[in-house]
């Protein structure tokens, strides 16, 4: 099984995906925006993962490979190809499968919980009733046609989507570690301002191991849901 995935900026990689990935079995490659990336021909990987980063989806005049990103990104759904979003790689799923990507009424910064959505459909993923997980988004997202609401929040209502059995959009995190959480919070920490659903740099680092395994955990379910629905 081959995994590729997209990032936007080089302190958001793949975190704990990483280790899964590997214990999987999983061949690894990557297209790096940041670095001119070329982006794959579909046949080239079984999976694809589509990581965060600070732009809006809506910033195709500063950043035009979004363009072709987008594309890319709606070719792989229609293949049926198994597809993962994380933040704005959610976003970019539901924008280029037709859903709108705009200003969440609150900025969601830091570790707060989300609830599962009931689902009568049994190729749905299911969250926990509620587990806290990690956040750092400004933008929200409609559902694009066909998508299934899974989890929200009292601070954001998309939380995250799936669409058939086999691609998901997460609005939060789940691939931190330490590392990364501390690598976001140095590169981002402009965007700490006072606000209800905003941490302090001190609260979103003083996170406990136990938290970190915890929503590392439930990625490792989703991507075993996803390696599942690849066959």
């Amino acid at each position: 099984m081959r995994a590729h995935y997209l990032q936007h900026v080089p302190f958001e990689g793949l975190g704990s995906i990483e280790s899964w990935l590997q214990d999987a079995g999983y061949e690894i490659s990557s297209t790096q925006f940041f670095n001119s990336g070329v982006i794959p021909s579909i046949n080239d990987f079984d999976l694809l993962i589509v990581m965060g980063g600070p732009m809006s989806v809506n910033d195709e005049a500063e950043y035009p490979w979004l363009i072709d990103e987008k594309k890319f990104i709606k070719e792989t759904v229609e293949a049926g190809k198994s597809v993962l979003g994380i933040c704005l790689g959610a976003q970019l799923i539901a924008n280029s499968m037709g859903g709108e990507v705009f200003s969440n009424v609150e900025k969601e910064i830091g570790w707060f919980p989300v609830e599962a959505v009931e689902s009568e459909c049994s190729s749905v993923f299911r969250f926990p009733e509620k587990t806290e997980v990690f956040h750092w988004h400004g933008e929200t997202f409609s559902l694009p046609k066909g998508a299934v609401r899974i989890a929200k929040s009292k601070g954001c209502k998309n939380q995250a989507f799936q669409i058939g059995s086999n691609v998901i959009g997460l609005q939060f995190h789940l691939e931190t570690t330490p590392a990364s959480a501390q690598a976001i919070v140095e590169n981002c920490r402009n965007e700490l301002v006072e606000g209800k659903y905003i941490q302090s740099e001190a609260t979103i680092l003083s996170a406990s191991e136990s938290r970190y395994s915890s929503i590392n955990r439930l990625m490792g379910s989703i991507l075993k849901h996803l390696h599942s629905s690849n066959g």
